[in-house]
C-alpha cells in the first residue's frame, strides 16, 4: 500500500515540475518575443515621435520618445510645400488598381490551375512558378519602352503595366482552391446545370474570401511600397507616388528629417488602417497555403 501511495506521490510531483518547466519554457518564449516585438515597433515610434519634434530637439541626445515641446510645423511645411496629398492619392489609385488586377487574376488562373486536369497546366503553372525567381530589375528596362511606345509614360496605367499580375498570388490561390473546395461541390453544380462562370462566381469566390483578403493585403503593399519602377516611370512631380515623393526629402548630402519623419507618418495611415481591417484573412490565408496536397 505505502509503494502505491509512493507511486502516485511520485507521478504527481514529476507532472508537475514538467509542468512547472512548460510553463517557465512559455514565459520565456513570451519574454523574448515581447523584447522582439518593442525592437522592431521601436523605429515606427520614433518616426512618428520626430514629426512632431523641432529640429533641435530632433538632434539632441539622448533622444526622447514624447517630444518635450510639440509642433505641427512639420506637416504644415510638408502641406504646404509638397503636393503630398497628391501623392498619396496617386499611391492609393495605383494600388487599388493593382490589387484588383491581381486578385482578378490569380482567381481565375488558381481556379483553372487548381481544379482542371491537363498536362499543359501543369507546365503552365510551372512557368508561372518559375518567374517568381527571375528579379523585377531584369525586365523592366524593356517594360518601360513597352511603356513608351504605347504612350502611358506619366499616367497611372504606366505603372500598372508592370502590376497586374503576381505570380505568387496564383501560387496562394490554387493552394487553396484545390483544399478548400471539393471536387464533389463542383461535379454537384455541373449535374443541376450551373455553368462554368456560375460556379465560378457563385461558388468558388465565396469560398476564398480568406485567401482573396490575404492576397489583397500583399499586392497592396507591393505596389504601394514600389519605388524603382514609379521612379522611372513617372518624371513630372505631379505623377510621383508616395514613395519617389518621400525621396526628393533627401539630398546628395542632407536629409531634411523632420518633414519626411512628418510624410513618412502621414503614409503610414492608409497603409495601416488596410492591414488592421484585413489582419484576420492574411492570417487564415497564409496559414492554409501550407497545406500539404
Amino acid at each position: 500500500m505505502s509503494e502505491a501511495v509512493s507511486e502516485i506521490v511520485a507521478e504527481t510531483n514529476e507532472g508537475a515540475r514538467l509542468r512547472f518547466k512548460k510553463r517557465a519554457v512559455d514565459r520565456l518564449i513570451d519574454l523574448v518575443l515581447l523584447v522582439f516585438s518593442i525592437l522592431m515597433i521601436l523605429p515606427l515610434v520614433f518616426l512618428v515621435s520626430n514629426a512632431f519634434k523641432t529640429p533641435a530637439e530632433m538632434l539632441a541626445w539622448p533622444p526622447t520618445i514624447i517630444p518635450a515641446d510639440p509642433t505641427l510645423d512639420n506637416f504644415k511645411s510638408v502641406l504646404g510645400e509638397t503636393p503630398l496629398l497628391r501623392w498619396i492619392a496617386n499611391s492609393l489609385l495605383f494600388a487599388g488598381l493593382s490589387t484588383l488586377a491581381i486578385l482578378a487574376t490569380s482567381a481565375i488562373a488558381g481556379y483553372i490551375l487548381g481544379k482542371f486536369r491537363y498536362r499543359t497546366l501543369n507546365v503552365i503553372f510551372a512557368l508561372f512558378l518559375a518567374t517568381a525567381v527571375v528579379p523585377f530589375e531584369v525586365y523592366m528596362i524593356p517594360l518601360y519602352f513597352q511603356a513608351q511606345s504605347l504612350g502611358i509614360l506619366n499616367t497611372t496605367w504606366g505603372l500598372l503595366l508592370g502590376y497586374l499580375v503576381m505570380s505568387f498570388g496564383i501560387f496562394l490561390i490554387r493552394q487553396n482552391v484545390i483544399h478548400s473546395i471539393p471536387d464533389e461541390l463542383l461535379e454537384a453544380a455541373r449535374i443541376d446545370g450551373a455553368g462554368e462562370l456560375w460556379i465560378f462566381w457563385r461558388i468558388v469566390l465565396p469560398l476564398l474570401r480568406g485567401a482573396l483578403g490575404a492576397l489583397g493585403v500583399l499586392a497592396f503593399f507591393q505596389a504601394w511600397t514600389a519605388f524603382a519602377w514609379p521612379m522611372i516611370v513617372t518624371t513630372t512631380r505631379e505623377s510621383y507616388t508616395i514613395e519617389v515623393g518621400l525621396a526628393l526629402f533627401q539630398t546628395g548630402f542632407t536629409v531634411d528629417l523632420g518633414r519626411l519623419s512628418a510624410a513618412s507618418a502621414a503614409v503610414l495611415v492608409p497603409s495601416v488602417t488596410l492591414f488592421i481591417l484585413l489582419r484576420r484573412n492574411f492570417v487564415q490565408g497564409i496559414a492554409s497555403t501550407g497545406l500539404k496536397e
